[in-house]
């Protein structure tokens, strides 16, 4: 099980508003932005996801083949990060759909935040 992630930014201020705003809309909120860390939980949990610059000192860049996936509680939530992310610096990778296209168990939104990680969001059948 993962205990927490960390995502590199180039400049964390300026990533806080997209990270605002997308996490926002899957019921996580910044918790706490300190010592060059903004970190995000679901509300009233434990922070789990950490925007910082990384330990090396080199400059953050996504890394080939890495992607982070954030569940979500419904489609419209999905929706909303997505749009989010839109309006918020971040750059389309998947709109957000049914995942294959003829799927109804994997609904899914893709993005790029504005250092150019890739993201996802997505909501499966309650089963």
């Amino acid at each position: 099980m993962i205990g927490y992630v960390t995502i590199g930014a180039l400049d964390v201020a300026a990533a806080v508003p997209f990270y605002d705003a997308v996490l926002g809309a899957l019921d996580y909120e910044r918790q706490s932005f300190e010592g060059g860390w903004a970190f995000y939980g679901p509300r009233g949990g434990a922070g789990n996801v950490g925007i910082c610059n990384p330990f090396d000192g080199q400059p953050a860049r996504p890394g080939n083949g890495i992607m982070i996936a954030f569940n979500a509680a419904s489609k419209a939530a999905v929706d909303a990060a997505h749009a989010a992310a839109l309006a918020n610096g971040g750059a389309d990778e998947g709109a957000p759909g049914p995942r294959p296209a003829d799927s109804a168990g994997f609904y899914g939104a893709y993005m790029r935040d504005p250092t150019g990680n890739k993201l996802c969001v997505f909501t499966t059948p309650k089963g």
